[in-house]
């Protein structure tokens, strides 16, 4: 860590720079980095420290999630130590998540109205008219530890997690929760999501319905 450029520096001369830029190194454009970031401060108490910006922690973060960068490329570019990227990672992972729980749900959560793809299409209507969406689980591999891969080793036969979503009729999520491990059941998962009221999952009304009915693919 020799660079003469400090993280914070690199992250302000690409929000001054050209737009190319930040989509290049954080998948956003400069205003939704500054939206986020501001969004993240007012709502979600994101604050810097008197060592590192709020603003670097969110460019540590989104690089990382940018390339899946390790702690060491990113000690290089953001010319701080291993355990100062690994403690502010998990800071807004936290953060992040806390946001996630609030906007990934559905617009109308009383599901008073029928959805015009079922209502509009007579393969479907009347029986999915009180169909509310579709739930599934999919599988997320991971890298982890060989001493912690075990319980994430299940019928993928390498270490996953088991992450399970709803969709909406306009393939908008509605809920997502990750972290179990691959060995984990989608029953145990489902219950466990509506028994936690700290996961958000909007629950249907008693005439309403989930359905299993395809398969969510991550590529």
């Amino acid at each position: 860590m020799d660079s003469r450029q400090s993280g914070d520096a690199w992250i302000r001369e690409i929000l001054d720079g050209h737009e190319s830029r930040c989509q290049i190194n954080f998948r956003m454009s400069k205003t939704v980095f500054k939206s986020l970031l501001r969004v993240l401060e007012t709502r979600y108490n994101l604050q810097g420290t008197r060592r590192i910006s709020s603003k670097e922690m969110l460019g540590i973060f989104l690089y990382i999630l940018r390339i899946g960068a390790s702690v060491f490329q990113c000690r290089e570019r953001f010319q701080r130590s291993g355990w100062t990227i690994s403690q502010h990672f998990a800071i807004m992972l936290e953060k992040i998540s806390q946001m996630a729980m609030d906007i990934i749900a559905p617009n109308d959560r009383s599901f008073s109205t029928i959805p015009e793809q079922i209502l509009n299409d007579s393969r479907y209507m009347p029986h999915f008219k009180d169909c509310i969406g579709a739930i599934d689980s999919t599988h997320i591999h991971v890298i982890l530890p060989p001493n912690e891969q075990i319980p994430y080793i299940g019928r993928k036969c390498v270490p996953t997690q088991n992450v399970m979503a709803v969709c909406d009729f306009n393939m908008c999520f509605t809920f997502v929760v990750a972290g179990w491990e691959g060995t984990a059941h989608d029953t145990r998962i489902f219950l466990d999501a509506i028994r936690d009221p700290q996961l958000k999952l909007s629950h249907p009304p008693n005439d309403k319905f989930l359905s299993f009915v395809f398969q969510i693919t991550f590529k």
